[in-house]
């Protein structure tokens, strides 16, 4: 049986069109990048477990979906403004990108 939400629950996040412009390394941590994005007229940073997964120029100019209104928090000591959504088949992560180009900030709808 599925967990479901109601539309009014789905409403609240703000979902947007990121661009990753950089990808560093978090010392002494094996599974996690800072990553910086840019939504147009603003950067963030989002620390994500993707390291295993992805070299970082693999990332670099990829447009990409965030959780965009998530509650800040710090993770190994650093800010982290956002969430990328990813998908996890049990051996393999996806990030969840856009097949077209769309202007960076752009909300999901």
């Amino acid at each position: 049986m599925q967990n479901y939400i109601k539309l009014d629950d789905f409403k609240k996040l703000e979902l947007r069109i990121a661009k990753i412009i950089k990808v560093e390394d978090i010392p002494n941590k094996d599974k996690l990048y800072l990553i910086t994005v840019s939504y147009g007229n603003e950067q963030s940073t989002i620390v994500s477990g993707i390291k295993p997964y992805y070299k970082k120029e693999e990332l670099i100019g990829k447009k990409i979906v965030v959780i965009y209104n998530l509650e800040p928090k710090n993770f190994a000591g650093y800010p982290s403004n956002g969430m990328l959504l990813a998908v996890d088949d049990g051996t393999k992560v996806s990030l969840i990108t856009i097949d077209r180009d769309v202007t960076e900030g752009s909300k999901v709808s």
